[in-house]
């Protein structure tokens, strides 16, 4: 049990293992080219299939490995929706994880069986199944500005 709920536990992280390794390869390359200016881009994410309107939306924006931003939403209560706006950020490679902290204990809960109590879901919104993404299947690249992705979140019953 506790194996299935560290599974589900990685949707949220698996994001940040996959930027490692490509941070790895970046920075080789980067060290290896002229300094230029970086050009930057705006991300809006967008929240959608929340079941209700009940704590708030906690939303991980990951670039090359690292943890660049991590948000507290509030949830349109007449929508159900969310939305969060990541300006100023360097284009290159990119994952979102997003959690819907019903109880607002500031993490995903699961049930005694292991699975999520709450609503989960991430960028390029891979499909529902036992255990987490696989981790290319949540990188995008932002290369212009601006940049709207949907996330639409997954629940269990």
């Amino acid at each position: 049990m506790k194996g299935i709920r560290k599974l589900f536990a990685s949707v949220v992280l698996l994001p940040l293992l996959c930027c490692a390794l490509l941070a790895t390869t970046a920075s080789c390359s980067a060290a290896q080219a002229p300094a230029t200016p970086q050009a930057t881009s705006t991300l809006t994410v967008r929240i959608t299939g929340i079941r209700n309107a009940t704590g708030n939306l906690r939303v991980t924006l990951n670039h090359d490995g690292n943890v660049v931003d991590q948000r507290v939403v509030e949830i349109d209560a007449k929508a159900l929706i969310g939305q969060v706006v990541f300006e100023k950020l360097p284009q290159g490679t990119y994952a979102v994880s997003v959690v819907h902290d019903e109880n607002m204990n500031g993490k995903l809960d699961f049930d005694s069986m292991g699975m999520p109590l709450e609503g989960y879901g991430a960028s390029n919104n891979p499909e529902k199944r036992m255990g987490p993404p696989n981790p290319e299947e949540t990188i995008f690249a932002l290369k212009q500005a601006p940049v709207t992705t949907e996330i639409k979140l997954i629940y269990w019953p």
